[in-house]
């Protein structure tokens, strides 16, 4: 204020003579110099005068000159600037001498904005590191104009309180460029110290445009903005972030822009390169030994291309949203023609039966059902020494009466009169254990479970009714996990989608920004619509399902010895999980993606999880329906998944203990699952396990050297554990980042060896697959093989930084709607639904064999 008073009173002389009163001209001289001097220090003594020079200035010339803490330079330019064009005028400045300790403090005056600047200008980095620039370029906000066209005046002062003199280089150009125009790519260099904008005004007809940067330099990092028409223009790295949208970015950027949020029907395109990489994923510094230590930035220009091109019109949404409604809904008409096809062979099948005469004899029926004339099964090549009297197994019905003929196992014959009653009593005070805790019970399932050769009737002895209870359990709770679970993923993400609307930070989403399409408050409203066939499908297969369900309900009311007695045991309750499963995968996934990123990338996977276990829960209930785990068993173990799921994604990476701890659990696990399996249950993990493991391996491997009762058994279980010890081997070796796509990949690799086990012990016993899961099992593998190629594409990874997960975004490719990753949710949700498929069909080539004649395997 001193210097700026000091000004003033030198040049008030010839005003003030001029329309101020008549003074004679030797007082008012002497009264001038005394005033000045009393303002200015009174004189040589307190200090000298500080000359100011205002000096008219023009565009696109040089100026070299030095300034002192004796001097200011003030440059004034005029300009024009019209409605109808726009454009940008930048100031470089360039010092050429070092004075850190006495910067030179610029300021940029205009009509309605002020920008200042300090030369060297320092940046700061991660733990205060400070980066001097010596040269410094920056583009002057061009506030609008009302008036078709006006001559606006700026100036720039150039001040310092360094003693002495600092040269500098002034240049003001105009920036014929300052338009983007739509399609046409504009390149440009930039640098922390220099960085650009540029001004898009939407053209007519055009309501969203998406704005692409690309440079072929992955480093230095920068970061792209898109902000108002409204000065200031916050264009450096500690302020960027203050309004508007913005990302980092290395080599690809893109954001989608929308008229409905910018009033003015136009933008600021700001590029500002940052002064460290490591935002991007790049190397960090060294820390400065001194705090106050300045570091060399070196050379971090980087060269930029950038253009504007037009989004997709609503009717690419509605064509998107009938596409997709359209592949779904064409499986609901195809399961529909399905049945009507199977509804009509079944009629021709009854009329041929009709025609059959009625002279029958009872033996010939018998005889037809595999049974001798006294209406017992006839005794088998499997048959196990005194039990093939009565037949191998005992029925599902006969459970009961077991108690009152404990010396011989096998079938009590009774009439279908008395199944039928049998069955229509209530058992809702019996529990499942009760059998258990009988004696005469175990010892029958001590006997049964252990004989070298077991049939499906062998492990189907329990009342169907309460099995059919225990395993609905497994349909309500998962439907009671899915509400508590969904309840706060669905506020969770609807908090993230409101603060990415409301920061503007496009760096908290992993979206594929090249095809990201908004629509109301989502920004990727298109990999949210894909996850709908994950829906649709589960539910058709729940009408399926019920469809199923139904029918075997009529037949046990009408007393259906196929029903009855045939086929493998009919439970639905494992089905009607996997199907709500499946929805909630939908569900799930599409919350995901509203905000993907690491922090909620087990909401896309938890029900993965459980439908990989449910699917080989229910492969093993097949044949097993009496040992099968209970639902509480089964949900139990997938949360303690789930859980590991969430510490690994959290802790996992690079974390050694984990690692070690997490494998030897698996192995554990594997182990103790191996043996349930092999010994059918009959087992038990107490203080005793070691004596009798050191007491089989005297026996069967020391005393005398026998191989295994169950072969069968024995080399799924060793294959399966070769899969899994190499699985643990590597994740403990490598340590991979994405530890839940780890923990998925072994759960699949699970459920595949099962079923490819399934299926060859399946056809190595004599069985055939019908026409209609063969298919089914064909078509599927194919979708899998093309799902799998899409979803290894990556077109993002929460892996890397942001920046670096955008170098993997590319361009929709179906549609202009759907990208690989759609295309993915497509497929799978397909795959998905023909693998339930082919576990609820697979079987059915058996519904008329007699489950002693079954195998259990």
């Amino acid at each position: 204020m001193v210097l700026r008073s000091c000004w003033k009173s030198r040049h008030k002389k010839n005003r003030g003579a001029a329309v101020g009163p008549a003074v004679p001209a030797v007082p008012a001289a002497l009264l001038w110099f005394c005033v000045t001097q009393l303002a200015c220090g009174g004189g040589g003594a307190l200090g000298d005068a500080k000359s100011v020079v205002q000096k008219e200035a023009d565009f696109d010339v040089t100026y070299n000159d030095s300034v002192t803490s004796e001097n200011q330079t003030i440059y004034a330019f005029n300009h024009t600037v019209s409605r109808n064009k726009s454009e940008g005028v930048r100031v470089s400045v360039d010092v050429l001498s070092q004075g850190f300790e006495s910067p030179i403090l610029f300021v940029v005056r205009q009509k309605q904005a002020v920008l200042s600047f300090q030369i060297p200008l320092i940046l700061r980095g991660l733990y205060q590191r400070k980066y001097p620039y010596n040269h410094v370029g920056r583009t002057l906000c061009q506030p609008p104009t009302r008036v078709a066209s006006e001559t606006q005046f700026f100036f720039v002062d150039v001040s310092t309180l360094s003693s002495q003199g600092t040269n500098y280089q002034l240049r003001v150009s105009r920036v014929e460029s300052f338009t983007l125009h739509t399609d046409k790519k504009f390149s440009f260099t930039a640098s922390p110290s220099q960085p650009q904008y540029f001004k898009y005004v939407f053209p007519d007809g055009v309501d969203t445009v998406i704005v692409k940067v690309n440079s072929d330099m992955t480093f230095p990092c920068s970061v792209m903005s898109i902000q108002d028409i409204q000065c200031p223009v916050y264009d450096l790295d500690n302020n960027v972030a203050f309004i508007g949208m913005y990302q980092t970015m290395t080599k690809k950027g893109a954001i989608t822009v929308q008229r409905k949020d910018f009033p003015s029907n136009s933008f600021y395109v700001v590029v500002v390169v940052k002064t460290e990489d490591e935002a991007c994923g790049g190397p960090l510094r060294f820390y400065p030994l001194r705090p106050d230590e300045l570091i060399d930035a070196g050379n971090r220009s980087k060269d930029i291309d950038v253009i504007v091109t037009p989004a997709i019109k609503m009717e690419v949404y509605v064509m998107g949203m009938l596409f997709c409604l359209g592949i779904f809904l064409s499986f609901y008409l195809l399961t529909f023609l399905t049945a009507c096809l199977e509804n009509k062979r079944l009629c021709r099948m009854k009329k041929r039966q009709c025609l059959i005469p009625g002279d029958v004899s009872p033996s010939e029926t018998a005889s037809l059902l595999g049974k001798n004339g006294d209406g017992k099964t006839p005794a088998s090549p499997y048959e196990y020494g005194s039990l093939a009297d009565n037949g191998s197994t005992l029925s599902s019905e006969a459970i009961t009466d077991s108690a009152t003929s404990t010396d011989n196992y096998g079938y009590a014959e009774r009439s279908l009169d008395s199944v039928g009653r049998s069955r229509l009593e209530s058992l809702s005070s019996v529990e499942e254990d009760d059998y258990d805790t009988l004696d005469d019970i175990d010892w029958d399932k001590n006997i049964v479970r252990t004989k070298k050769f077991l049939y499906v009737a062998d492990l189907s002895r329990k009342d169907k009714r309460i099995l059919s209870k225990k395993y609905q359990i497994y349909f309500w709770n998962i439907a009671t996990i899915a509400v508590f679970y969904a309840l706060p993923v669905v506020q969770l993400v609807i908090t993230y989608q409101t603060v990415v609307n409301v920061t503007g930070n496009q760096d908290i989403c992993y979206y594929n920004f090249l095809c990201a399409h908004p629509l109301g408050a989502l920004s990727a409203f298109n990999n949210i619509l894909s996850n709908l066939g994950y829906v649709l499908l589960g539910l058709l297969f729940l009408l399926i399902v019920l469809k199923r369900d139904v029918i075997h309900q009529r037949a046990l009311l009408r007393n259906d010895l196929n029903a009855l007695e045939c086929g493998i045991p009919k439970h639905f309750g494992l089905y009607y999980a996997m199907g709500t499963a499946l929805m909630m995968e939908g569900l799930l996934s599409a919350c995901y993606h509203v905000c993907p990123n690491y922090t909620n990338f087990q909401f896309d996977t938890s029900f993965m999880y459980m439908i990989a276990g449910l699917c080989m829960l229910k492969l093993y209930q097949k044949r097993h329906p009496d040992i099968n785990a209970s639902a509480y068993t089964a949900y139990a173990c997938l949360a303690g998944v789930i859980f590991f799921s969430v510490l690994g994604v959290v802790f996992g990476k690079g974390n050694h203990v984990f690692w070690i701890v997490f494998s030897v659990i698996h192995i554990l696990a594997t182990m103790l699952l191996s043996t349930q399996l092999y010994y059918m249950g009959r087992w038990r993990l107490d203080s005793g396990i070691l004596r009798r493991i050191v007491h089989v391996i005297y026996t069967d491997c020391i005393r005398q050297c026998s191989g295994p009762m169950y072969i069968d058994r024995m080399v799924l279980l060793v294959m399966g554990n070769i899969v899994n010890w190499s699985l643990a081997a590597y994740g403990l070796i490598e340590r991979p980042n994405d530890f839940a796509s780890y923990l998925l990949a072994i759960a699949i690799c699970n459920l595949l060896l099962y079923f490819a086990f399934y299926i060859i012990m399946k056809l190595r016993s004599g069985e055939r697959i019908q026409c209609l899961p063969l298919v089914i099992i064909l078509f599927t593998a194919v979708v899998w093989g093309l799902a799998l190629y899409f979803f290894f594409q990556g077109l993002s990874t929460w892996q890397k930084t942001p920046a670096e997960s955008r170098e993997h975004n590319r361009d929709c490719i179906l549609l202009q709607f759907f990208d690989d990753h759609d295309i993915w949710h497509f497929l799978s949700s397909i795959a998905m639904f023909g693998s339930f498929l082919v576990l609820l069909t697979m079987d059915d080539d058996l519904d008329a064999v007699q489950r002693d004649k079954i195998f259990a395997f």
